[in-house]
C-alpha cells in the first residue's frame, strides 16, 4: 500500500540556538572517530559546543546553520555532559561514547521487539541502560530536509517492544561480545523499495537510474516551498514508493552524524517488482550514496539476503538472491543467510530476528571489530569443476561443512548440457560437496536451493546456512 505522510515541526525561536533531534540527551558518541556536532543559530551567532575538556566554537552562516567537529572521544560507560551555548545553552544529560549503527529497510527491519518471536518475553528481559535507541518516525519529502521526529532513549522493558527487533538483537549481540555502549538508529518503512532510500546524487552516477533521478528531480522542482521558515521545517506531499524520498526525509536529517556502519534488511518489494539481477545495480547505488553522502568511507554495510517465501512469482527470488551475493564484491559489505529462519514460506515475515540480528552482529564482530575466532558467513560457493561423471563444487567458509540435521543433502540439482535439470545426490567430502544424478554423464551446471520455498540443509561447523546458488549463467 502506498502511503504519503507529511508532518510539521516546530520553527525554533528567533534568537534561540537550536540542534537536530538525533543530537540529544541519551544519545551515544561514536568512539574514535571525529564527531560533527551541528545545528541552527541567528546569522553570525557565536556557538560553543562542551564536552569532556574540549571546547569548540563555530559561527552561524547565512543561512543560520553552524557546525563543530569534535576530537575523537575514547569509549566510555559513564554518563557525560554537552553543553551548546550561544544566546542561549542546551545542557544535554546522560551522553554515553560507543558504537553507534543505523538500521533501515523496509517491513522485516520495522517488525517490532513485541512482534517477534517469543517478543513479549524478549522485551521484559531488555534491561540494558548503555544501550540506546533512537527510533524514526515515517516522514517523506521530495527535497532533503534538516530534521527528523525522534528521541534517544535508554533500552528497557518500556522502550523496546516498539523498535526494529533486528536491530536490537544485532545491538545486543554487539554489546554483549565488545562491552561498549552501543547507539541503535532506526529508519525503516514496510513495502518501500530501495529507490525511494537512494540519494539522488547516486541516482545520478548510474546511467541506468537517469529516469528515477529525473523524476527525482522533476517533483523536488513541483513542490511548493514550505508554509513556515526554519531549520526544523518538514516537507511532504510525496508517496513512500517515489525515488529517494525516504533518505530524504530520514536519512539526510541524521548525515553526518558519526556512525560505525549500516545494517538493511529490505529487497522483497524489489522482488514482486520484478527487478532480478537489476538489484544489485540498485543495491551498488545505495551503498555508494550513503557513504558519500556521510563522508566517512567505506563504512561497513550489512545486508540480509531475503528468506523464502512462497507469494513471490516463480523464478524472481533466485535472480534478486543471485543479486545480493554479488554485493558481497562491493567493499567492507557483509550479508546474512537465513533460508533457515523461516518457520514458514507462507509469511514473509520470518518471526525469528533474534537469528537475524545474530548473523549480521557476527559478520560485525569479524570484519569490523577484528574478532579472529568468530565464523561469520555459512558456505559460499566459489566453483564446479567435473570429474568423470561427478560435478566437485568448493566453498568458502566451508569448515566443518555437513548436514544441519544430519540427514542426506537436499536441494541439489544438476543439469547436463540439454540444460534440464534433475534432482542429484550431493555428498560432503571435506570442504567440498561432490554432485552425481542418474542420467548425467557429463555434468554442466548445479543449482541449490534455487526455488522461493527452499529449505536446504548444507552448513558449516558453526551451523550457518550455505546461500542459495547456481553455476550456470542460462
Amino acid at each position: 500500500m502506498l502511503v504519503a505522510c507529511v508532518a510539521a515541526m516546530a520553527v525554533p525561536a528567533a534568537g534561540a540556538v537550536t540542534l537536530p533531534n538525533i543530537i540529544g540527551s541519551n544519545m551515544v558518541l561514536q568512539a574514535d572517530a571525529p564527531l560533527p556536532i551541528w545545528g541552527w543559530a541567528d546569522p553570525g551567532e557565536k556557538v560553543t559546543v562542551s564536552i569532556a575538556g574540549q571546547d569548540k566554537v563555530a559561527t552561524a552562516r547565512a543561512d543560520g546553520r553552524w557546525k563543530v567537529v569534535l576530537d575523537k572521544l575514547r569509549t566510555s560507560d559513564k554518563p557525560q555532559k554537552m553543553t551548546v551555548k550561544g544566546a542561549n545553552e542546551i545542557v544535554l544529560e546522560n551522553v554515553l561514547v560507543g558504537e553507534v549503527w543505523v538500521g533501515s529497510g523496509q517491513s522485516n527491519m520495522e517488525m517490532a521487539v513485541g512482534g517477534s518471536k517469543d517478543g513479549a518475553a524478549e522485551a521484559a528481559a531488555a534491561q540494558y541502560p548503555t544501550m540506546r535507541l533512537f527510533l524514526e518516525s515515517k516522514t517523506v519529502a521530495q527535497a532533503p530536509v534538516d530534521d527528523v521526529p525522534g528521541q534517544w532513549v535508554e533500552c528497557s522493558p518500556a522502550t523496546v517492544g516498539n523498535f526494529s527487533a533486528a536491530l536490537y538483537y544485532f545491538g545486543r549481540r554487539l554489546q554483549s561480545d565488545l562491552k561498549v555502549p552501543v547507539g541503535l538508529f532506526a529508519a525503516s518503512w514496510g513495502g518501500t523499495r530501495i529507490e525511494p532510500w537512494t540519494p539522488l546524487a547516486a541516482l545520478e552516477a548510474q546511467g541506468e537510474f537517469k529516469a528515477l533521478a529525473n523524476q527525482a528531480k522533476a517533483a523536488a522542482a513541483a513542490e511548493p516551498p514550505a508554509k513556515a521558515a526554519g531549520p526544523h521545517t518538514r516537507r511532504g506531499g510525496a508517496d513512500c514508493q517515489a525515488p529517494t524520498v525516504l533518505f530524504n526525509s530520514m536519512i539526510h536529517p541524521i548525515v553526518p552524524f558519526a556512525i560505525r556502519g549500516v545494517i538493511w534488511y529490505q529487497g522483497e518489494s524489489n522482488v514482486i517488482q520484478g527487478d532480478g539481477l537489476l538489484y544489485a545495480a540498485r543495491m551498488k547505488a545505495l551503498i555508494s550514496g550513503w557513504r558519500k553522502a556521510w563522508g566517512q568511507g567505506d563504512f561497513p554495510f550489512l545486508f540480509v539476503q531475503l528468506a523464502p517465501w512462497s507469494g513471490y512469482k516463480d523464478g524472481e527470488l533466485p535472480k534478486v538472491w543471485q543479486a545480493q551475493g554479488e554485493c558481497l564484491k562491493i567493499p567492507n559489505t557483509g550479508m546474512a543467510v537465513i533460508t533457515d529462519v523461516t518457520g514458514d514460506v507462507g509469511n514473509i515475515h520470518p518471526m525469528d530476528k533474534q537469528s537475524v540480528g545474530t548473523r549480521l552482529a557476527l559478520w560485525a564482530l569479524a570484519k569490523t571489530y577484528g574478532r579472529k575466532d568468530v565464523v561469520y558467513s555459512g558456505p559460499l560457493c566459489k566453483g564446479m569443476w567435473v570429474n568423470g561423471g561427478k560435478a566437485v563444487l568448493s566453498f568458502d567458509h566451508a569448515d566443518g561443512l555437513k548436514s544441519r540435521d544430519g540427514q542426506e543433502l537436499t536441494e541439489f540439482q544438476v543439469a547436463g548440457a540439454d540444460k534440464k535439470f534433475v534432482p542429484a545426490k550431493a555428498v560432503v567430502q571435506g570442504d567440498k560437496v561432490v554432485v552425481t544424478a542418474p542420467g548425467i554423464t557429463r555434468p554442466a551446471a548445479v543449482r541449490f536451493g534455487w526455488h522461493k520455498t527452499t529449505n536446504p540443509n548444507l552448513c558449516n561447523g558453526a551451523g550457518l546456512p550455505a546461500s542459495p546458488f547456481r553455476t550456470d549463467a542460462w
